[in-house]
C-alpha cells in the first residue's frame, strides 16, 4: 500500500472576494475528500466534469474556490494557493496541491488506481510536479477562459520553494 504523504502549501497572500454566482458552494456534503479548483477557469471545469462521471462511490465533494465559505472552511490553504493549483482536502485536514492532488484524487476514484500506479516509477513524481507547475502556468493560452486572459502574464513561480522571509530553510 502506498504511504500517504501530506505536500506542504506555499503561503501566499491576495485579497479579494469570489463571485456571487458561486453561492451555495463550500457548505460540506458529508463526503470524506474536498476537492477545490479555480471555478472560472474552463480547463478545471471540464476535469470537474470528468470526476463528477468518474467519482461513482460520491468520495469527492467538488467546490469552486471562489465559493463563499470555502477560504474560512479550509483556513490553514492561502488564498493565493487555490489560483495556483488545485486542492485535495481529506479526512483530518490533509492537503494535497497540484500533481500531488491528482495523484491522490486518481487513488479515491474507483478506477484511478489504473493510473495512479504511474506515480510510483521512478522521476515520474517529480516531472509530474514540474508539468503541472508548468500547466498551471500556462493555462491562459490553452483556452482558459476570460479571466485567466485578464490575469497578470508575469506570474513568477520561480519563488515557489523558497522559504518564506524571515524563516530558514528545512
Amino acid at each position: 500500500m502506498n504511504a500517504m504523504k501530506t505536500h506542504p502549501v506555499v503561503q501566499f497572500v491576495v485579497a479579494g472576494e469570489g463571485p456571487a454566482r458561486f453561492e451555495g458552494f463550500g457548505v460540506g456534503e458529508g463526503r470524506p475528500y474536498a476537492v477545490v479548483y479555480d471555478g472560472t477557469c474552463t480547463i478545471c471545469g471540464r476535469f470537474v466534469t470528468l470526476l463528477r462521471k468518474w467519482d461513482r462511490k460520491r468520495q469527492l465533494e467538488l467546490l469552486p474556490s471562489q465559493a463563499p465559505g470555502v477560504m474560512a472552511r479550509f483556513p490553514w490553504i492561502p488564498a493565493r494557493a487555490y489560483m495556483d493549483a488545485v486542492q485535495l482536502i481529506g479526512p483530518g485536514g490533509r492537503t494535497w496541491q497540484g500533481a500531488a492532488a491528482v495523484e491522490q484524487i486518481l487513488d479515491v476514484l474507483p478506477k484511478g488506481k489504473l493510473l495512479s500506479w504511474l506515480f510510483s516509477i521512478p522521476f515520474v513524481r517529480p516531472l509530474a510536479d514540474r508539468f503541472y507547475k508548468w500547466f498551471a502556468r500556462n493555462r491562459y493560452k490553452m483556452g482558459c477562459g476570460a479571466h485567466c486572459q485578464l490575469r497578470a502574464l508575469d506570474l513568477d513561480y520561480a519563488d515557489r520553494d523558497a522559504p518564506a522571509p524571515g524563516r530558514p530553510v528545512a
